[in-house]
């Protein structure tokens, strides 16, 4: 499923960059944005997974130590579906729901707490209302 985003990410970008490329700067700087935010954030906050703290196998291979709040890949995977909305509608709902999926499966998978994906997806949309549905 993260495949499917980040391969959806780049072709939205070149789609842009031949028939909007006044969006294109705003559609590459929020995500990096969010992404080095959650990344700083997960550095300072530093919460232990679930794994770490019952002692559980994890359904996806995973041995990082820390740094699992708030989810970079549900983060990820939501301001680049908010982004898509300002490509095509259709394609940031389909990207949306692949977001979702991601989400549940963090959790599912034993890599990340409900609040990990939670915080994940409040910065995103509080990011991506901010910065894309703002400004043009």
């Amino acid at each position: 499923m993260p495949l499917l985003i980040f391969i959806s990410y780049p072709i939205a970008l070149i789609y842009l960059l031949f028939t909007n490329a006044n969006e294109l700067a705003w559609s590459i700087a929020v995500p990096f944005g969010v992404f080095l935010c959650v990344t700083m954030l997960r550095v300072i906050i530093d919460e232990k997974r679930p794994y770490e703290v019952y002692g559980i196998k994890p359904a996806i291979k995973k041995s990082t130590r820390g740094k699992s709040m708030p989810s970079r890949h549900t983060a990820s995977a939501f301001i680049i579906a908010i982004t898509l909305f300002r490509v095509n509608s259709l394609w940031g709902w389909i990207i949306l729901c692949v977001a979702l999926i991601i989400s549940l499966t963090r959790i599912l998978a034993g890599v990340h707490f409900i609040r990990d994906v939670v915080a994940g997806i409040i910065l995103s949309v509080f990011f991506g209302i901010l910065f894309l549905s703002i400004f043009p």
